[in-house]
């Protein structure tokens, strides 16, 4: 039985590496945040880039505001263990309000930085009574991102990563068991949003999925689709030209899909959104060859404005 390592801590002697590494309480988003602003010097996207740094610096404050919220009892934990399942998968989890005093933080904070658009967004998410903010969390979650109001849901997405965030840190990466299903989030089920080579100094040349939702990695063997577990003669890797290979698109000729990888050991500072929002190009590359993206990044929503 493979021991789960918290973030930090060195493998077993066995060589196993840590299967599941949790999010950093303390810097997760404000790691992003200074992150987002060393991407927006001379970027094509500087303006938003620096919008997006002071929306994840809102959402440290509101993570570091939040309260303990419920997590899984000891029995949930182990039926979850047996089962192969997310601990708090995020369509059927029962979210805590506390979720949306997250997001009026993140609205507070985020709005003096914003564009003209942006601004209106932000106070119109404001006026939305309780029910209408469930009702955006809900697709959110099952990731129904286009459509009526697509330009709220970036911001109900940041306080839903808050609150998952704050789930994943109080469970740990001990009650954090592999799955069956090696392409979603152990935690929460979700989609990864990118992967990252590097992703803990521990692990430098191992790769990890970085979930979507809730910030938690897990290993998963390098040279594999991440989508369909297709092998090593189906995936491929494209990058723009340039720019050192620090973020790739590793795409899959099976079932014509990507996911970008995010190297953290070339670069200490990467960050799995930041480096992911700051590479639009590549996406717009690899989706003129014919592949599709296999997996989120929830503030970037198409149709969003």
């Amino acid at each position: 039985m493979t021991t789960l390592l918290e973030p930090g801590q060195i493998p077993q002697a066995s060589g196993e590496p840590p299967r599941v590494l949790t999010p950093d309480a303390k810097d997760v988003f404000a790691h992003r945040a200074r992150r987002f602003v060393q991407l927006a010097e001379g970027h094509p996207l500087g303006d938003y880039l620096r919008f997006m740094s002071r929306l994840a610096q809102a959402q440290q404050q509101a993570l570091d505001a939040l309260p303990a919220v419920p997590v899984p009892d000891d029995e949930a934990k182990s039926q979850s263990s047996q089962h192969g399942m997310p601990l708090v998968p995020a369509q059927s989890w029962p979210r805590d309000p506390v979720w949306r005093a997250a997001l009026s933080i993140i609205l507070c904070e985020a709005a003096p930085a914003a564009s003209e658009t942006a601004a209106a967004s932000i106070k119109a998410v404001g006026a939305i009574d309780d029910t209408a903010l469930e009702g955006l969390a809900e697709r959110v979650l099952r990731t129904e991102l286009y459509g009526e109001h697509a330009d709220k849901l970036p911001f109900v997405a940041a306080a839903l990563q808050v609150y998952w965030t704050k789930l994943a840190v109080q469970l740990g990466a001990a009650a954090i068991a592999p799955l069956d299903v090696p392409g979603v989030c152990p935690c929460c089920g979700a989609l990864p949003s990118v992967s990252v080579i590097g992703a803990s100094p521990e692990v430098p040349g191992l790769r990890y999925l970085h979930c979507s939702l809730c910030n938690t990695e897990w290993h998963m063997t390098r040279a594999q689709c991440t989508a369909c577990d297709a092998a090593e003669s189906s995936v491929a890797y494209q990058h723009i030209e340039g720019d050192k290979g620090l973020v790739q698109a590793e795409t899959c000729d099976v079932c014509k899909s990507y996911l970008k990888i995010v190297r953290r050991d070339k670069d200490a500072s990467a960050d799995p959104v930041a480096d992911d929002l700051a590479t639009l190009a590549l996406d717009i590359l690899v989706d003129e060859s014919g592949y599709s993206r296999s997996g989120p990044n929830l503030l970037l929503v198409p149709g969003g404005g």
